[in-house]
């Protein structure tokens, strides 16, 4: 904000010496000003490269833009994250005081070092867009905008266009995604209902990350978002897309979609094996899984407890409802 007042001072009084001196000068007062033009032309966008400075930690970066910039609570982090609220905020804490002691600059980078930046930058759009597909369109949206600013800032970044193509082809599933008040899985959701255009434009971005010969985490996850979009899926390709995803990345979450396609490719009694070995005890979509692999294996009381333990944890009201409506099911 500070930095923001200063910037409008700055330009007012550009203006007024402008003014003054085209006057003196007797030239037409319709002369543009271009004085304030950077690399990067989308404002908010340059924040976000601002924001993310190396100095800090990777995780230290996305949470504190997220918080300044991203209109992110210090629970909807924590919950990004993956750890508790008390945890992400003595984290933020830490973040700042290191920004204070070591006198971090805040100020744009020059074009040469914006690659080094790309990494938490991209993550910073991906949670944003991760809030607002569980129904807040206006986060969604925001972080597609940011996307596609990104994508004509750093052309040959095959990332950035793969995060492009993801977030398109799963926001072109939004309005199919609930029905009633509650998540419509995607084997249910009315295909007429998605946005067709939107999933082109997503194809496209991902054919171009393909080209510059991205296989990096974002590429990887929009080829699985577009097998998803296929009709009938290729399950055991989706298996072996989250397999590689996992490896890459070594994430439990990535863990536990290849189990869910696992169990779909046919073999439940090895998706559970997995989910079984996967630490996330503090995240809903486990138990769900969890639960609904148990529901499939005829584990019923098993299954039911599963169930009360994701509703225990889950946030999105939509999501509360679909769950609840599957754990009546299985009482009935």
């Amino acid at each position: 904000m500070t930095t923001a007042r200063n910037r409008a001072i700055d330009r007012i009084r550009r203006d007024r010496t402008l003014a003054a001196k085209t006057r003196l000068l007797d030239v037409p007062e319709a002369m543009e000003d271009e004085v304030d033009e950077t690399t990067i032309p989308d404002e908010r966008l340059e924040l976000v490269f601002t924001c993310c400075h190396p100095a800090l930690d990777l995780d230290a970066q996305v949470a504190l833009t997220l918080r300044s910039l991203g209109g992110l609570s210090k629970e909807e982090i924590a919950r990004a994250f993956l750890v508790p609220e008390p945890t992400m905020a003595k984290r933020l804490v830490r973040a700042k005081a290191k920004i204070k002691t070591a006198g971090i600059p805040f100020r744009v980078p020059p074009a040469h070092l914006l690659p080094d930046r790309l990494g938490a930058v991209l993550a910073v759009v991906y949670l944003i867009f991760n809030e607002g597909y569980g129904g807040r369109g206006d986060l969604a949206a925001e972080a597609i905008r940011l996307g596609r600013a990104l994508a004509d800032l750093m052309p040959d970044e095959p990332e950035v266009h793969g995060l492009l193509a993801l977030m398109l082809m799963n926001d072109a599933r939004r309005e199919a995604r609930f029905a009633d008040g509650a998540v419509v899985l995607l084997r249910d959701q009315d295909r007429s209902l998605w946005e067709v255009d939107e999933i082109a434009e997503g194809r496209v971005a991902l054919a171009r990350g393909s080209a510059l010969g991205g296989r990096g985490p974002y590429v990887l996850q929009a080829a699985i978002a577009a097998l998803h979009l296929d009709e009938p899926q290729d399950w055991p390709q989706l298996a072996a897309l989250y397999g590689e995803l996992a490896q890459l990345t070594g994430s439990s979450v990535v863990e536990l979609n290849q189990a869910a396609a696992i169990a779909e490719a046919g073999d439940a009694e090895a998706a559970l094996s997995l989910v079984e070995r996967i630490d996330l005890d503090q995240y809903h979509y486990l138990h769900a899984t969890r639960a609904e692999l148990l529901r499939r294996l005829d584990r019923v009381e098993e299954a039911r407890s599963a169930y009360d333990r994701a509703l225990e944890l889950v946030h999105s009201q939509a999501e509360r409802r679909f769950l609840e409506r599957r754990l009546a099911e299985l009482q009935d």
